[in-house]
Parts: C-alpha cells; structure tokens; sequence
C-alpha cells in the first residue's frame, strides 16, 4: 500500500507564497491543497514573511478556520447564526449530535484550536453565517453547501457523505 507523501514544507511555500501574496491568502492556500495547515511549515513561512515563528503560529492559530491537523473523514459545519436559530438550527443540532455521537466544536481544545481525535469519523463545527439566511438553517459537509436542511435531510446527506469517505479512502489505500 502505496500512499503519496504530501509535498515538503519549503515546498508548500515557495509555491504559495509569492509576492505580494499576504500570509492569510498563503495559508488559505495551503489548507486548501493539504487539508490542514501542517506545524512544519511554520519556519518557512516566518522566512518567506520575514516573521518570527511566534508570530506566524500567532496567526495560524488566532483564526478559527485553520487546522494544524487533518480534518475527519467526513466534517459538518453548522451555521448557528441568529437567521439560522429562528429557523430551528439548535434542534437541528441536537439532532445531528445525537445521529453521530459527536459533540460540535468538540475537535477544538481548550485554546479553541483544532486538535487531533484519533480515529474520529465525524467533525462538527458551528460557524456563524454562510450567507444563505433565507434559505436556513444552512451547513456545509466536506465544503458542499447544503440549504433548507431539516433532520431527514441531514441523515441522507450523512450517509452520502460516509459512503464517499469511504470510497475515497479504499481508493487511497489501493493505489
């Protein structure tokens, strides 16, 4: 079994960081090509920004979005904005949470910053506001918006999303 490694943290950056580009959108975009942003990419990036390494970690770990570990399989964002709450978004939560046995926010520690749980399937997370107000309550599972959810439709999506966990990790782990 035969995985591809990720690509090296001076490399991640050199890509990435181009000028002119702030730290925020090099972050981003290192989420976004690796899933999380990886604690050894810290010392290169203080480089490329000519920041101490305190200083980049300050950012990396101040903004909420961004994780130093893989995220789960499967990872639910909840909206719990007010439009949201009027809408029955707590209930649905409560639903949510009793179908995967998952808390929300519960991959955060105590410094509010995502920690790693071993072998997690599921990921809940609450944000607050998706932009789909008149459409809620609104959530996204693995970045796919989805409106209008009400606990049936949750279920399905959930399944959904298992299944094609799944399936993307038996390909993985076939190649």
């Amino acid at each position: 079994m035969e995985q591809t490694s990720a690509p090296a943290p001076d490399e991640l950056v050199r890509r990435h960081a181009s000028p002119g580009a702030s730290l925020i959108a090099v972050l981003h975009a290192i989420q976004d090509e690796t899933g999380f942003v990886p604690p050894e990419v810290v010392a290169p990036l203080a480089r490329a920004f000519n920041l101490s390494r305190a200083e980049v970690h300050g950012v990396i770990t101040y903004y909420h979005h961004f994780r130093t570990q893989p995220p789960a399989p499967v990872t639910v964002a909840l909206c719990r904005a007010e439009a949201c709450r009027s809408m029955g978004t707590e209930a649905l939560a409560q639903h949510i949470e009793g179908r995967t046995g998952c808390r929300f926010d519960a991959a955060h520690g105590a410094s509010g910053h995502a920690e790693q749980a071993a072998g997690r399937e599921v990921e809940l997370e609450s944000v607050y506001c998706l932009g789909q107000c008149a459409l809620s309550p609104s959530m996204t599972i693995n970045g796919a918006l989805h409106v209008k959810v009400t606990p049936a439709k949750f279920d399905a999506l959930l399944e959904q999303a298992r299944e094609s966990a799944a399936s993307t990790l038996a390909h993985k782990e076939s190649v």
